[in-house]
């Protein structure tokens, strides 16, 4: 499988884990020592994988309150073993983009750092 196409699998596991809020999924897409920044409302924010995973689990998921699932992939870029990908994520009443950092180790693909931010929400 080419690295795109890898990337774009694992994306859809991101995708999922966060439309159905299966923090067991989600896990198997991030390095374990991976972390999260934003701006939130206007406030930092910073977590590490497993406080962001409790609080994945902790929330009604978007599935569970019948959103319709229109996450997508913007871009990926790939050089060697690293790369970004820039995903549109609609949830919980919020528009957000992601940035995601890749390293590949081992043949495998994992996030290993999420940025994301807000932005207004599309019709």
């Amino acid at each position: 499988m080419d690295d795109q196409r890898a990337i774009a699998a694992v994306l859809g596991d991101y995708f999922k884990g966060l439309y159905t809020g299966d923090t067991a999924l989600l896990r198997t897409v991030f390095h374990p020592d991976a972390a999260l920044f934003a701006e939130r409302s206007g406030q930092p924010y910073h977590k590490r994988l497993d406080d962001y995973l409790d609080g994945v689990a902790a929330r009604a998921s978007p599935a569970a309150l019948g959103e319709a699932y229109r996450m997508r992939v913007l871009a990926i870029d790939v050089t060697h073993d690293i790369a970004m990908a820039r995903v549109h994520v609609p949830a919980l009443g919020f528009d957000y983009v992601n940035y995601l950092s890749f390293v590949r180790r081992e043949g495998r693909w994992a996030i290993v750092n999420k940025v994301f931010t807000e932005v207004p929400v599309s019709g």
